[in-house]
């Protein structure tokens, strides 16, 4: 049955007007840049150019700043922290295969899985084949909760630490290769202070949930509390810091 004419007409100028606002959306852009370089020909080297110079225009004035600005420590810190959000995205997959990988000896031994998923691509199988394409992101929310706060600390203390290495009057830029490798090195260990205990919480719910369904992360924090004590949080902790002072 055809719906009524009143209605059938609705719905095609709502339509209408939706293809025609994706299409302007969609389109935008480029004709910005076409029409810039239909006016000032020479003043960019080709399309691209003139998009990538369009587009960092845009950004630069939405954020209210122009291309001499920097920004403070505290703007660094900020910053990193945000863009975590997206590396988390690709975090959280790879660190699941890992985290499976490196406990699987545990796993078998202690009967909680069968032998034999003892390769990457097995185990990526079996994520895929449980729990479908999102499988991969178990643990997203305790990547986010780690990397969110945990970039934050790098990325303010590697600034403060340059700071203070350039408060001499020296520029950042200008600081020698042991201040920079040392201020990687307090940037890592501040991140790994912060976000460690949370960076345990994470391993273990990607890990467990091989088994079965495992609780999510304020249930699993309240139970590692609990049952095992808050110092637990913090074991092995010393040993990451070894292992970015030696890097550094």
């Amino acid at each position: 049955m055809s719906p009524h004419p009143v209605v059938q007409a609705v719905i095609d100028l709502s339509a209408g007007a939706i293809g025609g606002t994706a299409c302007v959306l969609s389109g935008q852009p480029f004709d910005t840049a076409k029409v810039k370089m239909q006016t000032f020909p020479t003043m960019y080297k080709g399309f691209v150019n003139c998009f990538i110079s369009t587009y960092k225009q845009v950004v630069r004035n939405l954020a209210g700043i122009d291309s001499e600005t920097k920004l403070s420590d505290v703007g660094n810190a900020v910053a990193g922290s945000f863009a975590s959000v997206f590396s988390s995205l690709v975090l959280c997959p790879t660190e699941l295969v890992k985290c499976r990988l490196q406990a699987m000896h545990e796993m078998e031994v202690s009967g909680k899985i069968a032998k034999g998923q003892n390769t990457v691509w097995s185990v990526v199988k079996g994520v895929l084949r449980s729990g479908g394409p999102l499988g991969m992101y178990q643990g997203l929310t305790s990547t986010l909760v780690r990397e969110v706060p945990g970039y934050f600390f790098f990325f303010g203390g590697y600034e403060f630490s340059r700071s203070v290495f350039a408060s001499g009057g020296k520029s950042k830029d200008d600081l020698g290769v042991l201040a920079v490798v040392f201020s990687g090195g307090f940037g890592g260990a501040c991140l790994w202070l912060s976000v460690y205990p949370i960076d345990c919480v994470k391993s273990r719910i990607q890990v467990l949930s091989m088994a079965g369904k495992q609780a999510g992360f304020l249930k699993t924090f309240t139970s590692i509390v609990k049952y095992e004590g808050r110092l637990f949080l913090f074991q092995k902790c010393y040993f990451r810091l070894k292992i970015i002072i030696s890097y550094s």
